[in-house]
């Protein structure tokens, strides 16, 4: 295994081997029913309602797919997590161990452990929900595995970390709506009460017509690990998988994702085409960029930039902008007219002593988990999962852009031949490279 450049064999811009990719975008892009119908949204709750039991399983025991599973089990009553599954023993024996600091014991024999724990787990005939939360690179299969197994379903964005897996995703969220498998996905934002009402307003005109946007994610670095004496390839990439594209989808995806869905979600649309830059000078890593600017084109005038990036020691911040023809917003709670006054405010209400409160009192990485329960258990229906799909399609697009220098539509990356990672999943070593990508070409003298 070696991070030296070998580009032919991980970067996708050839012709695609997928005939007709035109029509194969036009008859795959429907939106599902994701919401109520008769209010546009699900209601905000202050927790899940009572009803059945519902056990769910945790696929991926990391420290975002336990803090997940304790999100589920915190939204409301009668809700248990009754098995676990993990290529690592370590991560199970973790997860367990927290939950039984609650006094949430997770029997060990539905505990199972490498690369076909989850399969194991998801063929479980008690169970109701399956927590998908392991690195992206494996969310289709498991997805997929799941609704064939007619299991409900929360995962993880971003839902792929390359064209194959977004496909792979889309046909499994209509397969899911074909047979009323309900699925909710980790863009929070669009279950947030604060974010919601802003939507609404902008939707109805508050701010005209929208004509730029902006997404951004700034922060110091994330966690990384370096190699260690006995680890062989497949461990250190798995151990490291955040540093990793095939696995994480660099961060663009990983946290940039969840701006650059609000901005479709508001514009309404995903955009047609990106270009990009960005670059490398701080990580001691993986094969990944250190920041990202993307500029997207939604067609008709209208474009938005994304920026993200991961370094110490700069100027941080997350969040978002959408500029119409008679305003803007910061599309979390507050419009604004052109000249900056406010025209618009969420209230967040009052305290116990009556003091203005400045945020919401149920996390948004509850309230999904909340909707999903409330789905189940009421009947109405919701399928976030080809919007998640598509806004993960639109970072892919931003994130090719920046790695080749090329303006990159987006009927090339929907269509794409691109499946990144080993063919083969397997502990040992991994006959790959896995080069960090280099835009463009050398100039001469």
């Amino acid at each position: 295994m070696t991070e030296q450049h070998n580009i032919d064999r991980r970067r996708f811009l050839e012709a695609t081997a997928l005939a007709g990719a035109g029509i194969l975008g036009v008859n795959m892009l429907s939106s599902c029913s994701r919401r109520n119908a008769a209010q546009g949204f699900f209601p905000i709750l202050t927790g899940a309602p009572a009803g059945r039991e519902l056990r769910a399983g945790l696929v991926g025991a990391g420290n975002r797919g336990t803090g997940a599973a304790l999100n589920f089990i915190s939204c409301g009553p009668d809700l248990k997590i009754v098995a676990l599954a993990d290529v690592f023993q370590d991560k199970i024996d973790a997860c367990r161990k927290r939950f039984e600091s609650y006094n949430r014991p997770i029997p060990e024999e539905n505990c199972f452990v490498g690369f076909d724990a989850y399969k194991k787990l998801i063929a479980m005939s008690d169970l109701d929900v399956v927590i998908l939360a392991t690195p992206a690179k494996f969310r289709p299969e498991h997805f997929k595995e799941a609704v064939m197994q007619k299991k409900h379903v929360f995962m993880e964005k971003p839902v792929a970390v390359d064209s194959v897996g977004v496909r792979s995703i889309i046909a499994t969220a209509k397969k899911a709506e074909a047979v009323g498998l309900n699925v909710v996905t980790g863009t929070q934002r669009r279950h947030q009460e604060d974010y919601i009402e802003t939507y609404k307003r902008v939707a109805d005109g508050a701010i005209g017509q929208i004509t730029a946007a902006k997404a951004f994610w700034n922060q110091s670095h994330v966690w990384f690990r370096t190699r260690e004496e006995g680890w062989d390839d497949m461990t250190y990439f798995l151990r490291n998988w955040n540093s990793f594209c095939w696995l994480g989808g660099d961060h663009i995806l990983d946290s940039n994702i969840h701006n650059i869905d609000v901005v479709n979600w508001f514009i309404g649309r995903h955009p047609d085409s990106a270009i990009g830059y960005g670059g490398r000078a701080r990580r001691l890593t993986g094969d990944q960029f250190d920041f990202f600017s993307v500029d997207y084109d939604f067609g008709n005038g209208v474009c938005s930039h994304a920026m993200c990036r991961q370094i110490d020691n700069c100027a941080n911040g997350t969040g978002e902008l959408v500029i119409g023809t008679k305003g803007y917003t910061n599309c979390i709670n507050t419009i604004y007219n052109l000249d900056g006054t406010v025209k618009w405010q969420f209230d967040y209400g009052k305290d116990a002593n009556g003091q203005p409160l400045s945020q919401l009192q149920i996390p948004s990485y509850v309230q999904e988990h909340m909707h999903l329960v409330y789905a189940i258990r009421k009947g109405k229906y919701i399928n976030d999962a080809e919007e998640t799909a598509l806004s993960t399609l639109t970072a892919i697009m931003g994130r090719e852009a920046a790695y080749t220098g090329r303006k990159i539509s987006w009927d090339e990356i929907f269509a794409a031949d691109m499946d990144l990672g080993p063919k083969v999943m397997q502990f040992g070593p991994v006959d790959m490279e896995f080069p960090i990508p280099v835009p463009g070409t050398q100039h001469r003298e």
